[in-house]
């Protein structure tokens, strides 16, 4: 799948690249757009998953933002998200299992000019991460009780994210790179030496935008996104280097017939991000529609 993923990226950045129509069009990236990217988007997934997964209807990845600012060009901005991630299983009653509940609240603060598209920002959060149950943690066969087992944890994550416009190519580029700290105390007992208190994330993207008119709003027709995570600490599951990192590949593709959603390919290998299913190593492709709303 490694090569399938290399291939799949590669490809698409030189698209990107090499058939990009250039334009006058000089964009201005604020402090809302990057804050939309690095919070993440909101998407629905077919039952069409390849992969490790269990035979799922949907996962539904719900990311509303509500911004705090004084006004639209300040520097400084606060984000609370109520984040849940919901899978649907293709089980008798369409069970719904421990959703995660990933309720947090971040701030961003751009460093450079906000008249300028080349930007540079800083961000902190603080969240919380859980599956709203309460049951014991292991079951009598020692195994983790996946159904009403208590998971939770508590994690705050500082980052850097930098911007850049390519006229040539009028494309919107964003690379960013956070440190996330689960500390002792914050995490539920029983995760103690099972789950990774420390993880350094970093990520890019690549959106093609239309040629427009000279400052006219628009949204990007595409977009690549890559992600890798590496995870460490004192964890027993991480003795095999291949469980130290997550990877994540989405191309993104809104099609001019639609207006709030487009449709998206995403590849993904590593620990199962969904509460307590985090023992679960997944490699899987999925197919979906998402809303990408950034407007630059």
């Amino acid at each position: 799948m490694y090569k399938y993923s290399i291939f799949i990226i590669l490809f698409v950045c030189f698209v990107t690249n090499v058939f990009g129509q250039s334009s006058d069009t000089i964009i201005k990236i604020d402090i809302s757009s990057i804050a939309s990217l690095n919070q993440g988007s909101s998407y629905i997934t077919f039952p069409t998953d390849i992969g490790n997964i269990e035979k799922l209807w949907f996962e539904g990845n719900i990311i509303p933002n509500f911004r705090i600012r004084k006004r639209k060009d300040a520097r400084l901005m606060g984000i609370l998200t109520p984040q849940i991630i919901i899978r649907m299983y293709q089980e008798a009653s369409f069970p719904v299992n421990t959703p995660s509940y990933i309720p947090q609240v971040t701030i961003y603060y751009l460093l450079r000019s906000k008249t300028e598209f080349n930007s540079l920002s800083l961000f902190g959060k603080l969240a919380h991460h859980s599956n709203g149950q309460t049951g014991n943690f292991f079951l009598d066969d020692g195994s983790i009780n996946l159904k009403t087992g208590n998971f939770t944890t508590n994690y705050f994550e500082f980052g850097i994210n930098k911007t850049k416009f390519n006229k040539q190519f009028n494309a919107a580029h964003f690379f960013g790179a956070s440190l996330e700290m689960h500390p002792k105390a914050w995490i539920e007992n029983n995760l103690e030496n099972i789950y990774s208190k420390y993880r350094l994330h970093t990520k890019f993207s690549i959106f093609k935008l239309p040629t427009s008119k000279q400052n006219e709003k628009k949204k990007a027709e595409c977009s690549v996104k890559g992600e890798a995570s590496f995870l460490f600490g004192n964890t027993n599951s991480l003795k095999n280097i291949e469980n130290m990192f997550n990877l994540n590949f989405t191309f993104f593709y809104q099609p001019k017939f639609l207006d709030e959603i487009g449709l998206f390919v995403q590849l993904y290998h590593g620990m199962d991000y969904y509460n307590i299913y985090f023992n679960h190593k997944i490699e899987i492709i999925r197919f979906g529609i998402m809303t990408e709303k950034l407007r630059f």
